[in-house]
């Protein structure tokens, strides 16, 4: 394949060009340029279509929805919500849309880090090697049969070797394709070790307190084994981003009697938060409007949950120096043997003439996993590729919901909303990066009836996916309330995590094969 790519700056000054034939493995395309300000870092080949082929764009973050795609379909954006709205609610800050042109058209698909295009068991993968110096941004327009590839590098200043491009391509079958370019990355999970257990968020939400934390503790003896994970979720902290006490009201005795109570039953203790940003009702943003990244004057805004909530400043040492203080007394003084980090992206909206976006995200990774040690990480909501091999545990789907998808209003946000139906799509759609990249959490399962409006053949589904794929295997279910047909079928459930040789199947629904206990089986499911 002809790689035709171009090097430009302003007023579309050509740096370097060239044509490099992409081969199966490694490519890299280094330019030697003078010191210069990139504009931009493009190229383009043709690709050749067969009927039926369906292709897969890696989203932004964690959170974004991106299926196998047909080809005619089209990625949607943000144009069917008023400006006001998105204005209003910050939409448009919780992935890609405030700094890609969408282009709204059936069969142009874009994606970041990585894509593929697949016929039956046949994989063609394209790939990044180093997102160092800017996002690889693949798009697929099955319209001319083109893929365009980009660098995400307007504004860095560079010289000398530039590595323009770092490509990877493969044919084969998924296993065939997806070791090879993991091979080439250099990149193993941190862990191999599966997790279990509870998080309190998709039952009580924020509404929690040590009472309720208690009921839920003592119920999971019931079913739990030792060393499995027990992990209180938001509404523990006053407000987001004041993470140094609990709210006094909820927590009187503070988080380390939690963490202590909770190894007294034999599990690991786990606690969320979202390092990187804090709501407008927080300490720190009253106190302190000089860590917050500021663009155009003013703090940028990462999003509507809670009160809003903005991006801390990484350049500012204050800032680090609070994060530090922030893990020391999570991990070291209360005790917590896992974090679960989330709204990670925020920390990275931008670039700057000296790194581009990716690599403030990748040094912002860095920066959490040496602030957190050996104590396990389960990232969410952070741009796919940097959390590679930083953290031990990573979200690979949006937040599952209570229903299968969500309220009717909600349908017409963005590609990062909460839903079961989404978070099961990117659940069969990531299910690569599970074991290569890190241990990956397809979010939580439900058994129980209370709170739910999901079908039995839905939660079972779910449930099994979870297992099957994934490397994390939670619910936020009381396990006190559960009858002893639910705890057997938490069992099974639970056994299918050792299945062997999983494969999936989704030309025609959802066909899953797999090995346990030396037999094979296998189901049709949803």
């Amino acid at each position: 394949m002809k790689f035709e790519w171009k090097i430009t700056g302003d007023r579309n000054l050509v740096f370097d060009n060239g044509t490099t034939e992409i081969l199966k493995g490694k490519n890299n395309i280094i330019s030697q340029l003078h010191p210069c300000t990139l504009e931009s870092v493009k190229g383009e080949m043709t690709i050749a279509l067969h009927k039926n082929e369906k292709i897969f764009v890696n989203g932004y973050q964690t959170w974004t929805t991106c299926p196998e795609y047909d080809q005619d379909d089209a990625i949607r954006g943000l144009h069917n919500l008023p400006k006001a709205l998105i204005n209003h609610y910050s939409f448009d800050r919780y992935s890609d849309y405030h700094f890609v042109d969408y282009p709204y058209k059936k069969g142009v698909l874009h994606g970041f880090s990585y894509c593929y295009i697949r016929r039956g068991e046949f994989y063609r993968l394209f790939a990044s090697l180093d997102e160092q110096n800017g996002y690889t941004m693949f798009t697929i327009n099955t319209n001319t049969q083109t893929m365009t590839i980009e660098r995400d590098c307007q504004g860095l200043k560079a010289e000398g070797n530039f590595h323009a491009f770092d490509l990877f391509y493969a044919e084969g079958s998924e296993d065939d394709v997806f070791d090879a370019w993991f091979d080439a990355l250099g990149i193993h999970p941190r862990t191999d070790k599966q997790i279990s257990g509870y998080s309190s968020w998709y039952n009580r939400y924020q509404d929690i307190n040590a009472e309720a934390i208690r009921q839920d503790l003592n119920g999971c003896t019931s079913i739990f084994e030792k060393g499995d994970l027990f992990q209180i979720d938001d509404g523990w902290e006053p407000f987001i981003g004041d993470w140094l006490q609990a709210d006094e009201k909820k927590f009187p005795d503070g988080m380390k009697v939690m963490a202590d109570e909770i190894h007294e039953k034999g599990f690991l203790a786990g606690l969320w938060l979202a390092p990187f940003v804090a709501e407008e009702k927080s300490s720190i943003y009253q106190n302190h409007p000089e860590w917050f990244y500021m663009h155009e004057n003013k703090p940028w805004k990462a999003g509507c949950n809670w009160s809003g909530y903005y991006s801390l400043d990484l350049d500012n040492p204050e800032v680090i120096d609070y994060l530090k203080e922030v893990f020391h007394q999570v991990l070291d003084v209360w005790g917590y043997d896992l974090v679960k980090l989330d709204f990670l992206y925020a920390i990275a909206a931008f670039g700057n003439e000296r790194e581009t976006r990716a690599a403030r995200m990748i040094r912002a990774m860095k920066l959490l996993r040496e602030l957190c040690g050996d104590k396990l990480i389960l990232g969410c909501g952070v741009p796919v590729m940097p959390a590679f091999g930083l953290v031990d545990y990573c979200r690979i789907s949006c937040d599952v919901t209570l229903d299968w998808n969500d309220k009717l209003y909600m349908r017409i946000c963005h590609r990062e909303r909460p839903s079961t139906k989404n978070a099961v799509s990117n659940i069969l759609s990531r299910r690569h990066l599970n074991r290569r990249a890190y241990l990956s959490d397809p979010d939580v399962f439900f058994l129980r009836n209370e709170n739910t409006s999901l079908t039995e053949t839905q939660k079972d589904s779910l449930a099994k996916l979870d297992a099957l794929l994934g490397g994390v295997f939670l619910t936020s279910d009381d396990p006190s309330n559960y009858t002893e047909t639910m705890k057997e079928k938490y069992k099974a459930f639970r056994h299918l995590c050792d299945a062997e040789y999983v494969h999936v199947n989704t030309d025609q629904g959802i066909h899953v094969s797999y090995v346990l206990d030396k037999e094979e089986k296998e189901e049709d499911l949803f």
